[in-house]
């Protein structure tokens, strides 16, 4: 049962249900030696056609500046991405996958779509999207 946080019970519900399949999702990848966030980081250097500025890295994830640096120098001991000079600005740096880092992507993309499918196996194709079209009204009304 969630618990009480807002003034309405699907709401509280909506934001558990969330919350649970975040940490279903980031036990997987731990035991892989992965993260959520770092899976976020990565999935958004694999999709991009050029190297990232970490200013845009860090708004297309949705987190700090500070928390982005953090995470991509985490990323850069660990051998997953490289810091590369701004063609257009030598004070700027650009961030891009290693080698290394499309395998360690492609990996956690599989942990994580495996995760979330057991999370979702009870859901039928009708289900699944009913569930769709109601999170899409949510959204239309907060826009």
């Amino acid at each position: 049962m969630a618990v009480h946080g807002s003034s309405d019970i699907l709401i509280d519900e909506l934001f558990e249900t969330t919350h649970r399949l975040r940490l279903f999702v980031e036990a997987r990848l731990r035991e892989k030696g992965a993260s959520v966030a770092r899976l976020r980081a990565l999935r958004m250097l694999a999709r991009a056609e050029e190297p990232l500025r970490m200013r845009d890295l860090s708004e297309m994830t949705g987190v700090a500046a500070r928390t982005t640096t953090s995470l991509v120098d985490s990323l850069e001991r660990d051998g997953l991405v490289e810091r590369v000079r701004h063609p257009e600005d030598r004070r700027a740096f650009l961030v891009r996958l290693t080698d290394e880092g499309v395998t360690c992507h492609r990996e956690a993309e599989e942990i994580d779509r495996l995760a979330l499918a057991e999370a979702t196996a009870a859901l039928d194709a009708d289900d699944r999207a009913r569930l769709r079209d109601l999170l899409a009204l949510i959204r239309e009304a907060t826009a």
